[in-house]
């Protein structure tokens, strides 16, 4: 027996790995972390699976269905939404499985910030104006973020941000980074990325915050703060070069 976390992607039902598809259809348990999931993914699911919403569920509910099905010899297909290696509490799961001596393994999904660069067809590392993605969340309903990972902290690099679960705090965003960034550096916030709902609601620092209110966006949404969401002028990277040295030797 074995639990198979999931990532089931941002939201469009073909954003899945062949491999995440085929361990949902092939599972007697399939728990998902509730509307985060679409249904069509859940659908997959064999007729005569055990299907559970997660949604309303403590940890010590999810073991449970854990230890359920280790004892009836099932393997159990765990999704949740976009890519598992953030914010997905994979970790704490991880930890109490280890603790019952149950095996896992992790197959990885399409993650939100990825889904949003494409619904921009956008690069998110131009040559000569960002090199660096830093993926963060702001302080508010859930976990408290460590000492040193504030947005101040963060933004003095001048990267490119993914600011994570932060929608409800896009005044903090602003008054936070706008000494840093400017107050026309360029903001997509992303709402529901992949869904057929989806919305991509463009500004700047200086009127982001009067567009998403206006917009009534209050949760499932990505921030992207960076100058390379609007950049034209940029340096060529030196992969396609002339003068980069292509062999068949350094290419293998």
């Amino acid at each position: 027996m074995k639990v198979h976390f999931i990532g089931a992607g941002p939201g469009a039902p073909d954003l899945i790995t062949v491999r995440g598809l085929a361990l949902i259809r092939r599972c007697p348990v399939v728990l998902y972390a509730g509307s985060l999931v679409p249904a069509e993914v859940i659908a997959e699911a064999s007729p005569a699976a055990r299907v559970v919403d997660t949604a309303l569920m403590d940890l010590d509910q999810i073991a449970a269905e854990f230890v359920a099905a280790r004892d009836a010899g099932h393997d159990v297909a765990r999704l949740h939404s976009g890519d598992l290696s953030i914010y997905s509490a994979l970790g704490e799961q991880m930890r109490r499985l280890d603790q019952l001596g149950i095996e896992y393994d992790v197959t990885p999904g399409v993650p939100a910030f990825a889904a949003t660069a494409a619904a921009l067809a956008a690069e998110l590392t131009l040559p000569g104006i960002s090199q660096t993605l830093v993926l963060t969340r702001t302080t508010g309903r859930a976990t408290p973020m460590p000492y040193g990972e504030d947005l101040a902290t963060l933004g003095a690099s001048g990267a490119t941000l993914a600011i994570h679960l932060s929608v409800h705090n896009v005044a903090h965003i602003v008054q936070e980074l706008t000494p840093l960034y400017g107050a026309d550096c360029p903001v997509v916030v992303a709402f529901r990325v992949g869904w057929p709902d989806q919305r991509l609601v463009r500004g700047c620092l200086a009127d982001i915050e009067g567009k998403v209110a206006a917009a009534g966006l209050t949760r499932t949404a990505l921030i992207l703060v960076g100058r390379v969401l609007e950049a034209k002028e940029f340096s060529e990277s030196c992969l396609y070069s002339r003068g980069h040295g292509r062999t068949a030797e350094s290419l293998a």
